[in-house]
């Protein structure tokens, strides 16, 4: 069964209806259906979370979590090994640390990162992308 890790990215261009909205619920569509798993970094939960709340307030990142907690996908916890795998990818990547635990947990569980943030492109080559339309 072939696995993709959810960045921030998608589940809020999802959540917000905006460019490759369509791709991310056509995977979730098919999570339901047992035919991929979906994961999320708690990190990256956060990170959904912290956006929310600036731009929205907290009413908001709390309805936020609730819908996300709905969506068939697996939360996944750091532990030891996926923050040292992160910070690995932080040294030698011009990337953010949040997205770090995207591209530990897509190499871990031979996933695919889903995003369209172009911040990713360093990454290629190292885990595999399936690329969101930018729209930000």
């Amino acid at each position: 069964m072939k696995t993709y890790v959810l960045d921030s990215y998608a589940l809020l261009t999802y959540l917000q209806d905006e460019a490759g909205a369509d791709e991310v619920d056509s995977l979730i569509s098919s999570a339901r259906a047992g035919e991929v798993k979906l994961v999320l970094s708690v990190v990256n939960l956060g990170e959904i979370a912290y956006i929310v709340e600036r731009a929205a307030g907290l009413a908001k990142a709390q309805a936020t979590l609730g819908i996300i907690d709905q969506l068939p996908i697996d939360l996944v916890e750091v532990n030891r090994h996926r923050a040292l795998w992160a910070a690995h990818y932080k040294a030698s990547l011009s990337i953010a640390y949040a997205d770090c635990f995207a591209l530990a947990l897509a190499e871990e569980t031979g996933g695919r990162v889903v995003t369209g943030d172009p911040e990713f492109k360093p990454a290629e080559g190292k885990v595999p992308v399936f690329w969101l339309p930018a729209n930000r």
